[in-house]
């Protein structure tokens, strides 16, 4: 399909749901990106989840700059796979973080280099399912127990371990894993990449038995606790026995952030190098429209959204999402999330994934590292 640019405007505010839909109302960016001198726009293939925040780049009411955007839906294993061993189909193309800080670290990749957009970040305290009948009741009663997970390096499953270390006093090596053969999630996330597959040689880790998922581990007692981005499907179907380790997660990640500052990161935006070589104005461009669409559905929660989401208190939580976390609290750049990025990148080096710790400029585009959001 082809996009078409969204301006921002200075003038007044324009009332009612068209505003919306029109995508008038939207940041103004600190410099603006230039496309290149040619007439002919350049085609530009981009692929993502449909996010909230992404929705206004996906259906074209804002475009990038100089560009004539497709944009293809795909699942994250999928993009993962088209990127570090598939035909590399796509200019611009949302990844997984530490998939890509793996590829770069351990196998020398460069085909791709990040963006600082991140169009996924979950807080993982949510993402600990145990057996009710074990005992388990605080973090520290997982030391000597038995944990499956559906891909041990991914993202989400790298920064709860590092969160358990960090927070809890629970390293890896305290714990005993399993690695389930199957994903009962699995169908949402696509195909699997080998960088979420990688294990470190001193933790003690074993393969789960042959023709049984991560919830068939947990269900039938094989293991007494689940680390799993997703639900799980005996979470999901309310097995009597499955149970999240934290039932008040909403006020345990609250105050994690709170403590630390940190809204982990899941997913970034990775750029073509020869793509953004060939055209170095268009790494600004890619920022400012991912950045657009953000803003335009910032305004659309703060005005409308909760007349149509199911929610009854949804603009409750939004409103005390802004006082806890800012109003820009879904932030791309560099700047505001270095710790963030930095201690991902330390987990999986004190976790014997990454063969060395990288530094986060080193994975990011030069143009990319100064740039920065700014609202009207």
């Amino acid at each position: 399909m082809t996009n078409r640019v969204y301006h921002p405007t200075r003038r007044g505010i324009i009332t009612g749901a068209a505003a919306v839909a029109a995508g008038l109302l939207g940041p103004r960016l600190s410099a603006v990106a230039q496309p290149a001198p040619e007439t002919k726009k350049l085609q530009l293939k981009m692929a993502g989840y449909k996010f909230d925040r992404l929705a206004a780049l996906v259906d074209g009411r804002v475009g990038v700059e100089g560009c004539d955007v497709s944009f293809e839906l795909a699942a994250i294993g999928d993009m993962n796979t088209d990127v570090f061993s598939g035909p590399q189909s796509r200019d611009v193309t949302e990844i997984g973080l530490h998939p890509f800080m793996l590829a770069y670290a351990n196998e020398g990749f460069r085909d791709y280099i990040l963006l600082p957009v991140f169009p996924l970040r979950q807080f993982r305290h949510k993402s600990v399912f145990i057996r009710n009948d074990r005992g388990i009741k605080t973090p520290e009663d997982l030391r000597g127990k038995t944990i499956a997970t559906p891909g041990y390096s991914s993202t989400s499953l790298t920064w709860i371990r590092g969160i358990f270390q960090d927070e809890y006093g629970v390293a890896p090596k305290d714990v005993q894993w399993i690695v389930a053969r199957k994903d009962s999630a699995a169908k949402d996330a696509g195909q699997v990449s080998k960088q979420e597959n990688i294990l470190p040689e001193e933790i003690t880790i074993k393969d789960g038995p042959e023709g049984m998922d991560e919830s068939d581990l947990i269900e039938a007692g094989e293991v007494d606790a689940l680390f799993h981005a997703a639900e799980p499907r005996a979470y999901v179907q309310r097995h009597p026995k499955v149970t999240r380790l934290f039932p008040d997660y909403r006020s345990t990640e609250r105050a994690y952030f709170k403590k630390t500052g940190i809204f982990p990161i899941m997913h970034a935006v990775a750029i073509k190098r020869s793509t953004a070589q060939e055209n170095p104005w268009l790494v600004r461009a890619v920022f400012d429209a991912y950045s657009q669409s953000k803003q335009m559905n910032y305004d659309d929660m703060a005005k409308y959204a909760w007349l149509f989401d199911s929610l009854p208190w949804y603009a409750q939580e939004f409103e005390e999402t802004r006082e806890l976390m800012g109003d820009n609290y879904y932030s791309y750049g560099i700047a505001p999330n270095h710790k963030t990025l930095q201690t991902l990148m330390r987990y999986s080096f004190e976790q014997g994934l990454a063969q060395r710790l990288l530094m986060v400029e080193e994975l990011f585009h030069p143009a990319s590292l100064d740039l920065v959001e700014e609202t009207l």
